[in-house]
């Protein structure tokens, strides 16, 4: 789990107060042998650990994003929380927290009890199903933590699928191979929003 010491959230506080388809939908409808892939990644990957590796950067970075963030989550202590929980797992998987933002955006807009009309669940819309695919059927994907954790992972896995490929990565995890409608979605709301380097969204 993300540390979260109470000395960081007084110190930000203070400077403060100064979509249709989903993942769950293309694992769903994937072809048997990728299916199978990708529930072996869930399962080898769902328990890896991980850190900030620079705790500086990462307060800065929660500073910059929380003022972007305030439009959609006016708490502050909220906001504080769900990026450290972001950058935790976006990190972990190797993405760019801003990509996960901007992903997040556009599959819930911010609602982690979001529910789509397939099923899909919480922030980055997962699909219940596979709970039982990698044998964790507890699970809670309204929980914050569990829902990145599986959002972040599958979204990994086709990053690798599609060797690092971001349209075609972000097409497969939205379940609309072939278009660019979804891409250019989340590639709308990172420019608008969350923007902080080059991405490369051929």
């Amino acid at each position: 789990m993300p540390v979260r010491p109470a000395c960081l959230r007084i110190l930000l506080s203070a400077c403060l107060a100064l979509c249709a388809h989903s993942a769950g939908v293309t694992a769903n409808t994937a072809q048997p042998a990728e299916r199978e892939a990708l529930r072996q990644f869930l399962n080898d990957t769902i328990n890896r650990s991980s850190s900030f590796e620079d705790r500086f950067d990462a307060e800065v970075w929660l500073l910059d994003m929380s003022s972007r963030l305030e439009p959609f989550v006016a708490d502050t202590d909220a906001r504080l929380s769900l990026l450290e929980t972001v950058h935790f797992y976006a990190r972990q998987s190797g993405l760019p927290p801003e990509l996960v933002l901007a992903v997040i955006q556009v599959e819930s807009h911010f609602d982690r009890f979001a529910i789509s009309r397939v099923g899909a669940q919480g922030l980055m819309q997962v699909m219940p199903f596979w709970k039982n695919e990698i044998g964790r059927p507890d699970d809670n994907l309204t929980d914050i933590h569990t829902n990145l954790s599986y959002g972040c992972r599958i979204l990994e896995f086709y990053l690798r699928q599609e060797n690092g490929r971001l349209a075609t990565a972000l097409a497969r995890y939205n379940g609309s191979a072939g278009s660019r409608v979804y891409t250019d979605k989340v590639e709308d709301a990172w420019r608008r929003h969350w923007r902080t380097s080059p991405l490369d969204w051929n």
